[in-house]
């Protein structure tokens, strides 16, 4: 029934023209996203998948060794991955799906598969067709990590009165002490800030350099965007959305700079961001995971759940095939 391709540079435009189109389609499932890594970082495995001799599903994905086995890993190199499929997938597609993908893995001696798999809220129309598909199939759960939602609501009232009243005296702080919230280009100033708090925090560098997110904002422009906050000219916080889909926007980076904690600029940026969402006609802010390991970051989370945010699943799921 189904027709397996490997992705070749020829199949690009191809691709990203039909990933919109399907119901679970991201940025992150773009060719002209997944091309911004260094040639030498992956070794692709991206895969077409035909019916009757048209797309009917594209699968991003590249070899990588866990371990010291050889696994088919969609994607490394993106924060969720898996097939994009038709709006309207039917159960037995779905099932034939998955059972085509293990074959093609098994085929070329792949040890296992491993796909981190969007959120359920990420689609058109809710569906879990694959997710049985996959269990169907032997796949279990790998790591399932927590991230916060927020259901954007008209009129903007209605989404800030989500908001505990903690965060709205910080909002109100913030404005008091005049903070004030605008879109920028400045990615250095933000950068700095970013890497300074993680240091702090983590110990750990961001998951992108400097050079690779003015890349992607570049590649992006109308999809990736940084709001900063300011006090006397200098930026003081800021965060990286990215534009999941047309209802989606993901807060890619969240940063601060702890000298200036006390203007609760975080709070006044998350209250413009929303009001920009909204007048943009999207449907569902993601603050992103607030889980490591399996561990959740308490006051992380909570001061996400104090804007009136939810959690729900971001599953990586795996198959051992020998």
């Amino acid at each position: 029934m189904f027709d397996v391709f490997r992705y070749s540079k020829s199949d690009e435009l191809q691709w990203d023209e039909f990933v919109p189109t399907g119901n679970n389609g991201t940025l992150f499932h773009l060719r002209a996203f997944i091309n911004y890594h260094p040639d030498e970082r992956f070794i692709d495995h991206s895969l077409l998948i035909k019916k009757k001799g048209k797309l009917f599903a594209v699968f991003p994905a590249a070899e990588q060794i866990i371990d010291k086995n050889y696994f088919l890993v969609s994607h490394p190199g993106t924060t969720v991955g898996s097939f994009v499929v038709p709006e309207n997938l039917s159960i037995s597609d779905a099932l034939k799906l998955t059972e085509t993908l293990v074959s093609y893995a098994q085929s070329q001696n792949f040890f296992g598969i491993r796909i981190t798999l969007p959120p359920n809220l990420y689609q058109h129309r809710l569906s879990n067709y694959m997710d049985f598909s996959f269990f169907k199939q032997k796949f279990y759960y790998l790591k399932r990590d927590i991230t916060s939602i927020l259901f954007l609501e008209q009129p903007f009232e209605k989404t800030i009165k989500k908001f505990r009243p903690s965060h709205i005296r910080a909002v109100r702080k913030a404005q008091e002490n005049c903070v004030y919230v605008t879109q920028s280009n400045d990615f250095d100033s933000f950068f700095n800030i970013l890497k300074k708090n993680l240091k702090i925090r983590h110990g750990v560098n961001p998951t992108h350099t400097l050079e690779e997110i003015k890349l992607l904002n570049k590649l992006f422009p109308e999809k990736i965007n940084l709001f900063a906050a300011f006090l006397d000219e200098t930026m003081i916080a800021g965060v990286v959305n990215f534009q999941i889909n047309e209802h989606v926007v993901l807060a890619f980076y969240i940063s601060h700079d702890e000298e200036h904690a006390d203007s609760r600029a975080v709070n006044l940026l998350f209250y413009k961001i929303f009001e920009w969402a909204l007048n943009s006609n999207f449907q569902i802010y993601d603050f992103g995971i607030f889980t490591i390991n399996g561990q959740p970051n308490m006051g992380l989370g909570r001061f996400k759940e104090n804007f009136g945010a939810s959690g729900i699943f971001r599953d990586t799921i795996e198959l051992t095939i020998k």
